[in-house]
This record gives C-alpha cells, structure tokens and sequence, in this order.
C-alpha cells in the first residue's frame, strides 16, 4: 500500500476527469491536498468528496501573475509543496494550415509555458529541502503525433523533453521529475469524439478499450511515493498498448 500521509501536494487541472482521479487517490494514500483549476463548482464538489485534507485554489495559469499567485497561496496554504503534479492541460486542434497562430500560443502557454513557470517557484523550497517530486501529464500524442493536433503534440512533447532536462538538473537534491504519457482516456475530451473515430481508436488499443482516469491516477501514487526514490528522468507510458516504446 502506498503512503503519502504528511505529504503536501498540489495538483493543477484538479476539475476535470483525470485530475479528480489524481485527487481521490492521493487523498486516499494520506497526502494533504491543494488543488487548482477554472471550475470552481467542480472543486468545491471534490473537496466535499474529500473532506477535512483538501484546499482548493481557483487559478489562471494563462499569464505569470495568476500562476506566481496560485504558487504564493498553496505555498501559504499548505506551509510547502512537496509534490507538484502538473496535469492541467488544454486542446485547440486544427489542421496545421488553417490553424491560427493564437491557438498555436494559446495551447503552448497552458500546456508547456505555466508548467515551466509553476515548476520553477515550487521547485525551489524542495531543492532546499533536498527532498521532492515533480510529475508531469504529457501524452501519447506528444510521442506519435497526431494529424491536427501539432499544437498539441509540440506541448506534451516539450513536457517530456523538459522533465527529462529537469530531473539531471535536481536529482543530486533528491527531487525527481518524471512525465506520465497517458493514451485515450475516459473523459470529457473523448466523449466529443465521433463513434467512427472511437472505433478506430479501439482497432489500434492492444488491450481493447479506452482507459479509465484511475489508470492514470494509480501511476500518480507510486511516483509521489518512496516506492519511486530511484525513478526520475522517465516517461510512463499508459496507453493499453496502442504505443509500444
């Protein structure tokens, strides 16, 4: 069984599917919880499920002020972060030739730009402490690509390569930094997909289904635990054998 009692953790993208799964199972291993997104409704409902060890922060992570201020609060909240999961994410898809360049940004800001401003205010206190995790949420898609989606899979990808820098910079100071590749997962965003498009997913899934939010989470805790001390510098693959690295 994993234990994370006395862990400070903040979890970013805590409204939505993958994230509640991310929240419900790191409360379940005994963490301490701040967690952050636009929705507020959706995370005050969470914090309820939760109960007595969970703070929520709404936040913008679209410009640095909004992101250096969820940073100051969790801070202030939880007296320090010693886990951050970066799981917030967004999707603009077009096809490269008629995508605008706001789109192209607007999806690099999110998805890559606030994890590296985020990163580096939290990261800090754990590099002091010499003790410390950073987790990341790319995607299959920033491994294979995807037509359409080339904002997208520049975002996850940079989030892969980024980690992969960060982890040689820090492991010295026991803090690792690992990414988490999930496949097609069942959430909000492939609910919008067409039941043509969801059937040829499923022909190139190995294991014949979409995963599930607790896949994801499950990978969460035992990368936040002691159990993944000598880990850091790698991307975990879940994707039920669509992608086979």
């Amino acid at each position: 069984m994993i234990d994370l009692k006395g862990k400070k953790v903040l979890v970013t993208g805590a409204s939505g599917g993958i994230g509640k799964a991310i929240a419900m199972q790191l409360s379940s291993s005994g963490a301490d919880l701040c967690l952050t997104g636009r929705n507020k409704s959706e995370l005050e409902n969470l914090q309820k499920i939760i109960g007595g060890n969970c703070q929520i922060i709404i936040s913008d992570l679209s410009n640095s002020d909004g992101i250096n201020n969820l940073a100051d609060q969790a801070q202030e909240i939880m007296g320090q972060i010693d886990i951050l999961v970066n799981n917030a994410g967004i999707t603009k898809d077009n096809l490269f030739m008629r995508m605008s360049e706001d789109d192209w940004n607007e999806v690099i800001n999110i998805n890559l730009n606030s994890i590296f401003k985020l990163t580096k205010q939290l990261i800090k206190g754990m590099i002091k402490r010499r003790d410390g995790r950073i987790i990341n949420i790319t995607s299959v898609i920033g491994v294979a690509g995807g037509a359409g989606q080339s904002n997208y899979s520049a975002s996850k990808a940079g989030i892969i390569a980024m980690s992969k820098s960060l982890a040689q910079e820090v492991g010295s100071r026991s803090v690792t930094v690992n990414s988490i590749a999930p496949g097609f997962i069942e959430t909000n965003m492939t609910a919008e997909l067409s039941d043509d498009r969801k059937e040829d997913i499923l022909r190139s899934i190995s294991v014949g289904r979409l995963g599930k939010p607790d896949d994801i989470a499950g990978a969460v805790c035992f990368l936040a635990s002691d159990k993944a001390n000598y880990i850091t510098g790698q991307t975990i693959h879940i994707n039920g054998g669509m992608l086979m690295i």
